[in-house]
């Protein structure tokens, strides 16, 4: 289980510019500035594929990267506090919706946290809505290099409590140590499946 190559293959910024393609997908979605581009970079190995920006809420479409010409991932608008205009949110939202309901070879999405941080309520709301469409997910805690091996049983306790989630549904991750690569290509191809 290895990922190999991984090339962009489109940005949609509308429902109407989403491809139409046979592949099987697997989605990432967290708030603003929760390191989804860093994760992406750091699960194919190319730390230039995703754009990563110190400022939030840089993602303005839902970004489609082709993966060793098998599956593809994709990186949802972030959610949160990305200083943007109501007209944008609410475009962003109907846009994320809009693929999370429709979308039949959606086979799975990774909810990032920030693990230094409890999960907030767009962080509860979005995995409540995943499992109200019955879409399989995995809870990705990011920046854990940030935390101590307490501190991180801490945000897996809180993170189970608060999302409602088992343990086993829940990765420590970090894009600059790596922490959590292997399990999430591991569970990226156990969505495959």
């Amino acid at each position: 289980m290895k990922i190999k190559n991984v090339k962009f293959l489109k940005a949609a910024y509308k429902e109407e510019e989403i491809p139409n393609h046979s592949y099987k997908e697997i989605a990432f979605v967290g708030r603003s500035n929760v390191g989804k581009s860093s994760l992406l970079n750091m699960i194919s190995n190319n730390f230039k594929l995703a754009h990563v920006s110190q400022k939030p809420g840089k993602t303005k479409s839902i970004n489609f990267f082709l993966v060793d010409n098998k599956f593809v991932l994709v990186d949802l608008p972030g959610y949160g506090f990305a200083k943007v205009s109501k007209g944008e949110k609410k475009r962003w939202q109907k846009l994320i919706d809009n693929y999370l309901q429709k979308r039949k070879n959606l086979k799975g999405v990774f909810v990032l946290v920030d693990s230094r941080h409890p999960p907030t309520a767009l962080d509860k709301l979005m995995v409540e809505y995943l499992q109200s469409l019955n879409i399989p997910f995995k809870v990705v805690l990011t920046k854990a290099d940030k935390l101590s091996k307490n501190e991180k049983q801490k945000a897996i306790n809180l993170t189970k409590k608060e999302l409602n989630v088992e343990e086993k549904d829940i990765i420590l991750s970090s894009s600059k140590t790596r922490e959590g690569r292997d399990k999430i290509i591991s569970e990226i191809f156990n969505f495959l499946k």
